[in-house]
């Protein structure tokens, strides 16, 4: 915010003091951050108003701010606890201890242990630091002077601890010297004129009952005053003359500008050419023309002076035209045959369902053939529909097209996981390109040139992390490419070289979205955080002119209708409430809050416009519209169901056709009665995509790149959601399973035997469910089962904990996990997440772990931070221990104790852990590499363990010591990957071992670790990701990277059935999701869960009819694998 400003700030806060509105004062102080007022804080706290005291600090610090803060907070905190014990109110002290006080024992666990053993004592004095403690008064006055110094010596009160030296009434004063000067303007001036508002402009009655001067446009005490104003300031005024006004809008937000690097704008009405002579001049605003700040205004026309008021890009012959009893109109666009309309205007229709196969995050509709819909979805697909035929005519998966002109940080990202997700598709205003922005820095952008052909024009590695948001402009009648990043920085890019034009910085959190725009020449960029903040930028370098706040501090889009006249924001905060506003420009300030958005549990409402009528927004499963100049709920639809709570929306230009992303990873196309007939008009040719011309899209405007109105520049992220990581494919291989199919059956061989491998290639051939999911899709790293086998528990590589739970009705009388019937996300009444700590970790760096205890009510877990142990009932976190380094990769709780856990970390170590006494009782070592897989066995009393480095280690779990060690024989012509993990569990009767890698499948006996079978997949499968034992130990389930899940008979290690991804996943998915992790059933020996990369929980099941999967093949078909060690039986040749 500007100097000038921050001192209407404190003119405003002078006001209300004299005034003697106490609380406003206060409040204005806090939330502006400008003067902290020591006296008013004094009182608080001699008052003993902890929440108040804590909320005024709020503004102006944060607990973790710097040392002094932390100190303040800690102090404030303290006595707020010993007052409670002192009362004898221990549970308002526990209350105290857990919410307020627990965040200080990351930074010092001593001193919170101390605090906490406070509890114990029948009077805290009897700790020897506080037995000087007196009574509750005199101990707030010690505290006060403490805290005082510390203020006084926090650098962030610098500065804001002393009020600036003002005359009383200064602001009324300033509005006295202002009325004023628009008397002396006024034609006819009376001697005592008598004043009765400010929300105009003071003008004397005209004679022969002329009517007054319309208002004007800009606000009495607007932040910046047109640039030149006020002819008696001269030079010597604190807004010097600048080379190009602000447009009226632009001046109402953005304080203190500077000279723009621009042709010199008309600071007349919007859309009037710069006037070339005295006459014309003097039919602009009152304010004088910067190219002649000399100007007398005292020497205007009286008919001039009068049409200072008018209508955004109306001509002066219109205005002279209007009646004289009539006022000008606010909105161009509303003049003319925009007072009445239909409801069948909407488009509310369905007229075609699109399947994408992974989860839509973004659209847009081509601005020229408005058939063809752009998509982007959350494991990096982009794909472009031709919405007539639902065909869909281009495809390109997430591939960086040139891995060494990449930063080593995003090089290492992607080696380590080759993740992620669109967060932002964009048309360019004449179709010829597209951009995308991606969740891992990079931004694509694609030339279209009709039907199939798509081109790699640019690839930009713009920001540290998440890309959120893409648009283009024209700054300087170049197209230009705009976007913003998890780095809280914009950035500006020519689109047709990739350079970077400019640098936004001031953001303090990421940003979320951008919206350019321009009036009359002057070209801006709104921009909004995660914070809830707005700026605006000119493409000047020279900093934000704005600083707002977004309504309820939300994650917020901005978008103007496709005029260009009326501006409006959606978003939702923290507390899921969400707000659709129209902004007054000219102010800065919300114009009107609509009605009718729910308040939502996770993700951010989008919403869109359409021809400046109407808004629509994804809210509660459906779609809501509004008129735009009604506050209330317009209609809805649910668009037939099966929409998510927010979906993704999109209009095509005309405000014809809607699309709108659907729950099962599709996209629905709603029409009006025109888009249904413009539709039937595609059907009725065959489309040939060859047929959009590619002269046609790259033609670019002729008269200029802002001519018309219907090319919409920079339209905002309203059609995404917060950005989510995906697997991906490494290339631009566009076929659907359909091509596999075949190649698959094609492999099978010697028809003429009895048994065959069952193939499940259709969803029909069995049971499947994707467990429902409102939460932010991350891939799943690690699942099980609970023992009960009523719910299902993943951990997501972002270090959040999911629980879905059966309950127990008529259509399942066991309350069991079953493919036949929905479970519940569940979350409890708080509606906390369990979510690992990852301070210091690089989340893509860390190797989850958890572990479950047996009777389900705890569960230990790490994501690469500390080792959290969570209750399962109030998803509260118990204890964290163990900080990292060295970080946990393993946990496994000990099967007669269930306060020892063995913790295998990434030093290569393995510790055995006491929970109770907190302490490492033993520390074993034999593994080169982290340790990645750990099983106990009760009967031998071992515990076993396996490493990246491919080894096997057995320890006595009597004395710790190791009793053999034995490394995977790794098949001959494949190589394994430096970090693939070896997985350990053992068969129920404790003595046979199942030893998973990415290469193969291998039982050993313990404790000599004798390899008994071993079980190599075909390579066409791609690696083994995961695998694991049905309940009853007769079946291995195996996962795949292609997809595929294998079920082998465990007494042979012969494969009997192979279910293809189709079969389990929504049709045409992306061929780069596969399962990581794949659980079994603890009862039901024949249904299994899997993990997916895109975020997804699927249960898979045999159909009723079948009741298991597939037939073990005969021992004489003769293709059996050795029962020798070391010798490898590869796949048979059945498939």
């Amino acid at each position: 915010m500007s100097s000038l400003s921050r001192e209407l700030v404190f003119l405003i806060l002078q006001f209300l003091d004299e005034e003697k509105f106490k609380d406003t004062v206060h409040k204005l102080e806090q939330e502006s951050g400008f003067f902290f007022n020591l006296r008013y804080f004094e009182e608080m706290v001699t008052n003993g108003e902890w929440d108040e005291v804590e909320k005024y600090l709020s503004g102006f610090t944060k607990v973790d701010d710097n040392r002094y803060s932390m100190k303040i907070f800690f102090e404030i905190r303290k006595q707020k606890y010993l007052e409670a014990l002192d009362k004898r109110d221990r549970t308002k002290a526990v209350e105290i201890l857990v919410k307020d006080l627990k965040v200080f024992s990351a930074f010092n666990e001593e001193l919170f242990k101390e605090i906490t053993h406070l509890l114990t004592l029948e009077n805290f004095r009897e700790n020897e630091q506080l037995s000087k403690y007196g009574d509750t008064k005199s101990a707030r006055g010690i505290m006060l002077a403490e805290l005082k110094k510390l203020i006084e010596a926090n650098p962030l009160f610098r500065d804001k601890l002393q009020f600036p030296t003002l005359k009383n009434s200064r602001l009324r004063t300033l509005i006295n010297q202002s009325l004023n000067w628009q008397h002396q303007l006024c034609k006819n001036p009376r001697p005592n004129p008598d004043i009765k508002t400010l929300f105009v402009d003071h003008s004397c009655g005209q004679p022969n009952g002329a009517r007054a001067p319309s208002p004007v446009t800009n606000p009495l005490m607007s932040a910046v005053p047109k640039a030149g104003g006020f002819p008696p300031l001269g030079a010597h005024g604190p807004f010097q003359p600048t080379p190009a006004a602000l447009p009226t809008s632009l001046a109402g937000w953005m304080a203190n500008p500077t000279p723009v690097p621009h042709p010199v704008a008309s600071a007349g009405p919007i859309g009037l050419t710069a006037p070339n002579n005295a006459a014309a001049i003097l039919k602009r605003p009152r304010t004088p023309p910067t190219n002649n700040p000399a100007l007398d205004y005292q020497s205007a026309d009286s008919e001039h002076v009068l049409k200072r008021s008018r209508p955004f890009a109306m001509p002066d012959e219109q205005v002279n035209n209007l009646p004289v009893t009539i006022l000008p109109v606010p909105y161009a666009g509303q003049t003319h045959g925009q007072s009445s309309y239909s409801l069948d205007d909407l488009p509310k229709t369905v007229v075609m369902t699109l399947s994408q196969g992974s989860a839509v995050k973004s659209m847009d509709f081509h601005p020229v053939q408005q058939i063809l819909l752009l998509v982007g979805t959350n494991i990096g697909d982009i794909m472009v529909w031709e919405v007539g035929s639902g065909e869909k005519i281009a495809h390109k998966t997430f591939k960086v097209w040139d891995l060494s002109a990449c930063s080593m940080s995003l090089q290492a990202s992607l080696a380590n996981d080759y993740t992620v997700s669109v967060n932002r598709v964009a048309w360019s205003p004449d179709g010829a390109l597209f951009g995308v922005a991606y969740s891992k820095h990079i931004v694509h952008i694609y030339s279209y040139h009709g039907g199939d052909d798509l081109r790699n024009r640019l690839e930009i590695e713009a920001h540290v992390g998440s890309v959120n948001d893409l648009a283009f402009s024209y700054p300087n009648k170049q197209l230009s490419v705009v976007t913003c990043g998890e780095d809280r920085v914009i950035k500006v890019w020519d689109a047709a070289s990739g350079a970077k034009q400019h640098t936004f910085e001031g953001h303090e959190a990421p940003v979320y979205s951008i919206c350019p725009h321009h009036k009359e020449n002057i070209q801006f960029i709104f921009s909004t955080a995660t914070d809830g903040k707005i700026k605006a930028w000119l493409y000047d370098n020279m900093g934000s002119r704005v600083d707002y706040n977004a309504p309820g501090q939300s994650s917020t889009t901005m978008q103007y209708s496709a005029d260009g006249t009326r501006l409006f924001s959606c978003g939702t905060n923290k507390e899921g409430e969400s707000f659709l506003v129209e902004w007054n420009e000219s102010e800065g300030a919300v114009k009107r809050t609509y009605f009718g958005l729910g308040k939502r549990s996770v993700g951010v409402v989008q919403f869109d416009t359409t021809k400046n009528r109407f808004l629509a927004a994804g809210d509660e499963f459906s779609v809501k519209f509004w008129d735009m100049d009604n506050l209330n709920l317009l209609t809805s639809t649910p668009a037939d169901g099966g929409l998510p709570p927010s979906p993704c929306i999109r209009f095509n230009k005309e405000g014809t056709l809607l699309a709108v992303s659907t729950d099962d990873n599709g996209v629905k196309i709603l029409a009006n009665s025109d888009g249904v007939r413009f539709l039937r008009t595609v059907e009725n040719r065959s489309f040939d995509a060859s047929r959009v011309a590619p002269a046609a899209i790259v033609k670019a405007p002729s008269v200029g790149p802002f001519g018309s109105n219907n090319a919409t520049i920079g339209t905002t992220i309203g059609d995404r959601a917060a950005p989510v990581a995906a697997i991906v494919g490494t290339n631009n291989d566009a076929r659907t399973l359909a091509d596999i199919k075949p190649r698959i059956t094609d492999e099978s061989a010697e028809k003429s035997r009895i048994w065959k491998l069952t193939e499940i290639n259709e969803p029909s051939q069995c049971r499947s469910l994707r467990l429902p999911d409102s939460l932010t899709a991350m891939r799943v790293s690690r699942l099980i089962y609970t023992n009960s086998g009523v719910a299902i528990l993943a951990l997501a590589s972002n270090a959040v904990h999911k629980l879905w739970k059966w309950q127990r009705n008529d259509r399942n009388v066991t309350g069991k996990a079953t493919t036949s019937v929905a479970p519940q996300l569940w979350q409890p009444s708080s509606g906390i997440l369990m979510t690992n700590d990852i301070s210091d970790t690089n989340p893509e760096d860390a190797v989850p772990c958890f572990a479950l205890s047996k009777n389900d009510s705890y569960v230990m877990s790490a994501s690469g931070g500390k080792i959290s142990l969570f209750n399962m009932m109030t998803f509260k976190t118990m204890t964290t221990f163990m900080p990292p380094p060295p970080a946990a990769t393993f946990l496994a709780f000990h099967p007669q104790d269930n306060n020892i856990i063995a913790i295998g970390m990434d030093d290569s170590s393995i510790q055995i852990y006491n929970v109770r006494v907190d302490e490492v009782k033993t520390k074993l070592k034999g593994h080169q590499k982290r340790i990645t897989g750990l099983a106990f066995s009760h009967t031998l009393n071992v515990l076993v363990s396996s490493g990246a480095d491919s080894q096997l280690c057995v320890w006595s779990t009597d004395g710790w010591e190791k009793q053999a060690s034995k490394f995977l024989q790794i098949p001959n012509g494949r190589a394994a990957s430096p970090h693939a993990e070896t997985r350990v569990q053992f068969h129920l009767d404790q003595i046979h071992l199942l030893a998973v890698h990415e290469t193969q499948i291998a039982i050993f006996e313990a404790p000599k670790l004798e390899c008994l079978k071993q079980w190599v997949p075909r390579e066409a499968s791609g690696p083994i990701t995961h695998a694991t034992y049905s309940c009853d130990s007769q079946s291995i389930y195996v996962s795949f990277e292609d997809g595929s899940v294998g079920v082998l008979t465990a007494s042979t290690l012969r494969l009997r059935c192979r279910i293809s991804p189709a079969a389990y996943l929504p049709p045409n998915p992306s061929l780069r999701v596969f399962p990581l992790v794949i659980a079994a059933h603890p009862s039901d020996p024949n249904q299994f869960a899997l993990g997916l990369t895109d975020g997804g929980v699927q249960i898979v099941e045999p159909l009723e009819s079948e009741g298991k999967w597939g037939t073990s093949p005969p021992a004489e078909n003769g293709a059996g694998p050795s029962t020798t060690s070391g010798v490898t039986g590869s796949e048979p040749p059945q498939r």
